[in-house]
């Protein structure tokens, strides 16, 4: 049995992940570009497409090599926004990397992976994407760099912290 894990009881100062993975999130036109997960942590929830770091890969090319992979497009004008640390009480722990894109070459299709949603900037389906997306989504879409650290037990928020700075781009 596990130890009951408390948000405030963490150390993220000495937090390290087991995996790196990043989220792209491509706007156009008053839209972004979302998924619906079909397989892996998180299916069936709506989400950002991406994935996890390959060996000697940086989160840049990750992220543009996951929108391919899942929706059959290439992401243009890619910017980082965000860096979020996820801690489960089953002890899993990732580290992700947020990133938008102001357009992209195709048009995307569903795939084994993934379900391609377009959806208005004022209609994001927060009811159906993981609980921490309501508190840095917004600032993705501002052009804001944040970082966050979420405790979850399984898709239970538990507790969290978010920064956010104002960049340009």
């Amino acid at each position: 049995m596990l130890t009951p894990i408390r948000f405030e009881d963490l150390d993220w100062t000495q937090w390290t992940p087991q995996e790196r993975a990043t989220l792209l999130f491509v706007r156009r036109d008053g839209h972004v570009l979302l998924i619906r997960k079909k397989r892996g942590l998180g299916a069936g929830k709506i989400n950002g497409p991406g994935g996890r770091l390959d060996p000697g890969e940086t989160p840049l090319e990750c992220a543009i090599r996951e929108v391919q992979e899942e929706l059959l497009i290439t992401p243009t004008h890619v910017q980082p926004r965000g860096e979020l640390a996820f801690q489960f009480v089953d002890g899993y722990a990732l580290f992700v990397y947020v990133f938008s894109a102001e357009g992209c070459e195709g048009e995307p299709q569903e795939t084994d992976e993934a379900v391609p949603i377009w959806t208005q900037l004022d209609a994001v389906p927060f009811d159906e994407m993981w609980a921490d997306d309501r508190f840095w989504f917004s600032h993705m879409l501002s052009n804001r760099f944040f970082r966050g650290q979420f405790l979850f037990d399984g898709e239970t928020l538990l507790g969290h912290t978010l920064e956010v700075e104002t960049i340009d781009g």
